[in-house]
C-alpha cells in the first residue's frame, strides 16, 4: 500500500513519497561561538541538507545544577565540569536565534531548533520557526508535548531511551491538538554501536501507528540512516561538525565535513534508488518490452475451422506484434477463421 501522509516545513513537503528531508544536527557543536554556527549553516547548506538545526535551552530553566553530566559527555569533555557548567557555554540566546535564522534564509536552508524548556519554547514561539523538533529527552514530558502540540506547528518526536508505551503516551497526548507529527527511532547515545541502531524499531512504529516516520542517527560516520529510508524513513537526521577535534560532547560522534557530504549523496542515490512505488513499466524498459515479452503463434500449422487450443498455439517474441499470452484465455476453445503456418500471428 502506498501512502500519502505529508506535512509542510517552510516550502519542503514530507510525506511517504517525497524526497527525504535531511536535517543536519548542528546541536551544540558550535561550542557558544556565532562565527563556528554560521560556518555550520554555511557547510550545511552546501552539502545540500534541507535543514540546518541547533539546540535552545536556558540551563537554569533545563537542569539542576548538581547533576552529573552523562557518562558519554564525561568521556568527551571536562568530567570535573558539571553539566549545568557545560549547557551554560554552550546556550544559545534569543538574539543569537534571531541572528542564526536570518543568516539561514540567505543561505536557502531551513532554520531549526530544539527547544529544551518552556521559556526557550517561548522564545521560539515569538521567533516563528516552522516546526518544532523534540528531543528524546522530553518523549516521556508530556506537560512539555502537550504545550508544544499547541503551537500549531509541525513535530519531529525523537524517541530515545523510551519504551513503546511512552511513545504511544507522547502521541496521544500530541494529538489531542496536533497531527502533523514525524516520529523518529533514535538511540540516545553518542556514539552508538551499529548492532544499538535497531532499525527494525520502524517496522514497530508502522505496526502501531498511522504516522510519518524518520530516523535520528547516532552511529559512526555516513552510518544508518540511509538504511532506514527503504523501512519508511521520511526525514533522517544526523549530527555535523567542523572539526571532531573540537572540545564539546558531540563533536567526535559527529559528522566531518567530507563525510557530511557524502552522507547526504548517498541519501540522495537512496531516494532514487527507492523510486515512486508504483509498479509500471519505466520509460527505459519500453523498448526492451517490446523487444523481449512475448505474444502468441501458431506452434504448428492450424487449419481454418480447428479449435486454438493450449497445444496448437505457443508464446514467442515477436517485436511486440500479435496477442500478450496474458490473454491466452481469450483463444483458447475460439474457433480458427483462417490458416495458419507455423509461428504466424495468432489473431481474432
Amino acid at each position: 500500500m502506498i501512502f500519502n501522509r505529508k506535512l509542510k516545513i517552510q516550502d519542503k513537503i514530507i510525506s511517504d513519497i517525497s524526497p527525504t528531508f535531511i536535517i543536519a544536527e548542528a546541536g551544540v557543536n558550535h561550542g557558544g561561538d556565532m562565527n563556528i554556527a554560521k560556518k555550520l549553516i554555511d557547510l550545511a547548506s552546501e552539502a545540500g541538507a534541507d535543514a540546518v538545526k541547533f539546540q535552545t535551552f536556558r540551563a537554569e530553566h533545563l537542569i539542576l545544577n548538581s547533576v552529573e553530566k552523562a557518562p558519554y559527555q564525561q568521556k568527551t569533555t571536562d568530567s570535573s565540569e558539571s553539566q549545568f557548567d557545560m549547557l551554560k557555554r554552550l546556550e544559545i540566546s534569543k538574539e543569537q536565534n534571531h541572528e542564526l535564522k536570518k543568516y539561514c534564509k540567505g543561505k536557502k536552508i531551513i532554520f531549526l531548533t530544539t527547544p529544551f524548556d518552556e521559556s526557550s519554547l517561548k522564545e521560539l514561539d515569538e521567533l516563528d520557526i516552522p516546526a518544532y523538533k523534540v528531543a528524546s529527552t522530553d518523549i516521556t514530558n508530556l506537560p512539555f508535548l502537550k504545550k508544544i502540540s499547541q503551537k500549531g506547528k509541525p513535530i519531529i518526536l525523537s524517541t530515545g531511551m523510551c519504551y513503546l508505551s511512552e511513545v504511544q503516551m507522547a502521541l496521544e497526548t500530541i494529538y489531542e491538538f496536533n497531527k502533523e507529527v514525524v516520529l523518529l527511532q533514535c538511540t540516545a547515545n553518542y556514539p552508538i554501536e551499529d548492532d544499538e541502531a535497531n532499525l527494525a524499531v520502524l517496522n514497530t512504529f508502522k505496526m502501531n501507528f498511522d504516522v510519518l516516520l524518520g530516523y535520528s542517527d547516532h552511529t559512526v560516520g555516513v552510518g544508518a540512516a540511509a538504511f532506514a529510508i527503504p523501512m519508511g524513513a521520511s526525514v533522517v537526521e544526523k549530527h555535523f561538525t567542523l572539526d571532531k577535534t573540537f572540545e564539546g560532547p558531540d563533536q567526535k560522534a559527529s559528522l566531518s565535513p567530507v563525510e557530511l557530504k557524502e552522507f547526504i549523496q548517498l541519501v540522495r542515490k537512496v531516494d532514487n534508488f527507492i523510486g515512486d512505488g508504483i509498479k509500471k513499466p519505466n520509460l527505459s524498459e519500453t523498448k526492451t518490452r517490446l523487444s523481449l515479452q512475448k505474444c502468441m503463434v501458431a506452434n504448428f500449422e492450424i487449419k481454418k475451422g480447428e479449435i486454438f487450443t493450449e497445444g496448437n498455439i505457443i508464446a514467442k517474441r515477436t517485436g511486440g506484434k500479435g496477442i500478450s499470452p496474458i490473454y491466452y484465455r481469450d483463444i483458447v476453445g475460439k474457433i480458427s477463421d483462417k490458416d495458419y503456418i507455423k509461428d504466424e500471428l495468432i489473431v481474432l
